[in-house]
């Protein structure tokens, strides 16, 4: 990233090929982000498996990186699957998280032999009865919803309790088997990760009193990473946030507080500074002893001979990508606040966070003669709408900013790009180009997006 956006010349270059903005892929990074979570596991003396999440960002070039690095793939629809079945993906490293999944994805994965995470009854008897009908056998894993009184109610799965009966009151058939328990949870805490790996393998074991054979928890994603090196300048935003006064716009739009309370960061925002992340992280969690005299989670999968596996997006993308965009003026609203837009829409660098607390790149590249305005602005987008605010921070320009300078977002490959972009008002969607090694090339993903 740094050495791009060190060339001017060629990130002008890149927009005039591409259009503005061009999403930025070098997928070098995964295999030190992978190789940090395989040791931690191996340190343990664990089975483990990564399954790289693929609804995190949605480049062909990264499901083709996942497999280099021996890592399975998550799948969250029916194009995700047929793009990974048409990819090499072997069917035994797919697994199908979908939150809710049609007749016609189901049909697939039957056909493709991956393995289906069942939410529920509902899906349970859909299955059965479609492999009833296809003599075709399938691989299933029950997703549990952990109820520990210190992990909040969570939509996905359904309780031990539950599952149990269901799978005592339902006839499976000879053709569903239940080869796991996959399980998924909001946030990043390590302690509620082993809560629910322990749980499952309690389920596990009922599991097996009832003749089912099952050989794998599955604990979805949450895996951390941290944008930011500095916890000072982390704490520091949102200590200084707190104390501005209402209507004060010297660092949100309009004083936003960003879901905010007495200075610390809201539940709606992505916590860009993780002291623990990704190797550590997980060391923790298969450390972790729920009581005195109690086995570790380890201790426990090895005891158990049960595979552990994750389903990481966002960590393995750290370091894969940047948005890179292109400025289309500077003006100043009705009241006097500068304003910078951007041939951009707030969809393009966007996930369900509050904003992305990831301090944009200035990238001096208008042509000569261009006016140069601004020591600080907010930066809008191109949908016609007042509240189109590309991040609701304003940000400095000390050496002021023009028409067709750039600016970069660092690191937005997983799920900045990709999870809530829109092509409203017939606005195209960004281009995703990738590093092979030599050159920058367009991803397969947007060809197959021009067959379609």
């Amino acid at each position: 990233m740094k050495e791009t956006l060190g060339d001017p010349t060629l990130c002008r270059e890149l927009i005039a090929t591409y259009g503005s903005p061009v999403n930025l892929h070098d997928y070098s990074a995964m295999g030190e982000n992978v190789k940090e979570l395989n040791s931690a596991a191996a340190a343990h003396h664990i089975d483990f498996q990564v399954y790289y999440a693929r609804k995190a960002n949605k480049t062909m070039a990264a499901i083709d990186r996942a497999m280099y690095e021996a890592c399975g793939v998550d799948v969250a629809s029916i194009n995700e699957l047929r793009q990974c079945l048409a990819r090499g993906v072997p069917a035994t490293r797919i697994i199908v998280s979908a939150a809710v999944k049609s007749k016609a994805l189901m049909e697939l994965a039957i056909t493709a032999g991956v393995t289906v995470s069942l939410d529920n009854e509902d899906e349970l008897r859909d299955v059965i009865e479609l492999t009833g009908s296809s003599g075709q056998r399938l691989l299933v894993a029950l997703r549990l919803a952990i109820t520990h009184p210190d992990i909040p109610a969570t939509r996905f799965g359904l309780p031990a309790s539950e599952w149990m009966r269901v799978v005592n009151d339902v006839e499976l058939g000879a053709q569903v088997e239940v080869a796991g328990v996959h399980f998924h949870l909001n946030g990043y805490d390590a302690q509620a990760r082993a809560l629910g790996i322990h749980e499952a393998l309690d389920v596990i074991g009922q599991l097996r009193s009832m003749g089912h054979n099952p050989t794998f928890v599955d604990m979805g994603g949450g895996i951390p990473m941290s944008y930011l090196d500095s916890a000072a300048q982390w704490e520091n935003f949102w200590s200084t946030l707190a104390t501005l006064p209402e209507g004060d716009e010297s660092l949100t739009w309009k004083s936003d507080r960003l879901g905010s309370s007495g200075g610390a960061p809201g539940t709606g925002v992505y916590p860009y500074h993780q002291d623990l992340t990704r190797g550590r992280w997980l060391d923790k969690v298969l450390t972790y002893m729920p009581g005195p005299g109690a086995p570790s989670v380890a201790s426990a999968l090895r005891a158990a001979k049960i595979q552990l596996r994750c389903e990481p997006g966002r960590s393995l993308m750290d370091g894969c990508g940047l948005t890179l965009a292109e400025v289309a003026f500077h003006k100043k609203r009705s009241d006097g606040v500068p304003l910078v837009g951007l041939h951009m829409n707030r969809t393009q660098c966007r996930s369900t966070s509050a904003d992305f607390l990831l301090d944009p790149i200035l990238v001096q590249a208008a042509p000569t003669g261009r006016k140069r305005a601004f020591d600080s602005a907010f930066l809008v987008g191109a949908y016609c709408i007042e509240e189109e605010l590309l991040l609701r921070r304003r940000f400095e320009f000390p050496e002021g900013v023009a028409a067709g300078d750039l600016i970069a977002f660092p690191n937005t490959a997983g799920y900045l790009m990709h999870i809530v972009e829109s092509a409203s008002h017939q606005l195209p969607l960004a281009a995703n180009i990738q590093w092979d090694g030599t050159k920058w090339a367009a991803d397969d993903i947007d060809r197959e997006k021009l067959r379609l």
